[in-house]
């Protein structure tokens, strides 16, 4: 997709009433989001080949004179004790094994080594992440049926 194409959708997102467009062209696919925070949109290519998308940035004119003013960096959240789980791939976290069964753990139950703690699905399979430590679940960090990144934190065991 060349940068004239991007720039006319860049433009109609930012003059319109929409938040979020995506669009397909061949194997290239565009996803611009309208930030309400900051008066930017972000534009993110995603090439099958490519190990990381390309990010670009444009202005957009601002909501409010408000919005112009410098954000306030959020504080840090506090870094939770124990071991932490972690999501060993990009998918959709699951508690239980289907809607309206038990969850897997609750906070303040006790695992063992190698017991099923959650469901990440990716690409339509339904792969069961196992604690890889014995203790007791301390957090839940991820919300049921959220995504998840690679790495992204999801239990702490004590």
């Amino acid at each position: 997709m060349d940068l004239r194409k991007l720039k006319t959708l860049i433009d109609l997102v930012a003059e319109s009433d929409i938040e979020e467009l995506e669009v397909t062209e061949g194997e290239s696919k565009v996803r611009i989001v309208k930030s309400s925070a900051t008066p930017q949109n972000q534009v993110v290519m995603m090439q099958p080949q490519a190990a990381y998308p390309q990010t670009l940035q444009a202005g957009a004119a601002p909501l409010a004179p408000a919005a112009a003013a410098a954000p306030v960096a959020p504080a840090a959240p506090a870094a939770p004790e124990g071991h932490i789980v972690k999501s060993p791939m990009v998918g959709t976290f699951y508690r239980s094994s289907a809607p309206g069964a038990p969850a897997f753990v609750e906070v303040g139950k006790e695992v063992k080594e190698g017991e099923t703690i959650c469901i990440i699905e990716a690409m339509k399979l339904l792969n069961e992440i196992d604690a890889d430590k014995a203790g007791v679940i301390k957090q839940i960090l991820v919300e049921n049926g959220q995504p998840v990144e690679f790495g992204q934190p999801l239990f702490v065991i004590g």
